[in-house]
């Protein structure tokens, strides 16, 4: 697995995002977000992270759904990500079928049913 080539300090991150480097902090303590650390202790943004609080950025501000929101629908989201490969593979095999399942499950505890 390959070091990213593209890392951003928190300043930077909130100035390319136009967001306050507060907000950054907010949402990684909500998790949202997961910024590696550097030896110092300073926050390091990969440009998937940043795609990741672009999609944040315009869930709160675009579409007006609050944080909880936020973090039940990428929760979603990743359950969906992590059912797509087993749906592409062999979903006769009953490991696949059983690991599908409990992600549907999972999805389902997110929105309440």
């Amino acid at each position: 697995m390959g070091m990213p080539t593209d890392l951003y300090f928190i300043s930077m991150a909130a100035r390319l995002l136009d967001m306050h480097p507060q907000t950054l902090r907010k949402y990684e303590r909500l998790g949202l977000v997961s910024p590696t650390r550097t030896v110092g202790s300073m926050r390091v943004y990969t440009s998937d992270e940043l795609e990741r609080l672009r999609l944040i950025k315009h869930l709160v501000d675009e579409a007006g759904i609050n944080l909880a929101g936020v973090q039940r629908l990428l929760s979603i989201a990743e359950a969906v990500q992590r059912l797509r490969p087993l749906v592409r593979g062999d979903a006769s095999r009953p490991d696949a079928r059983r690991r599908m399942a409990q992600e549907i499950e999972r999805i389902g505890e997110m929105v309440g049913l």
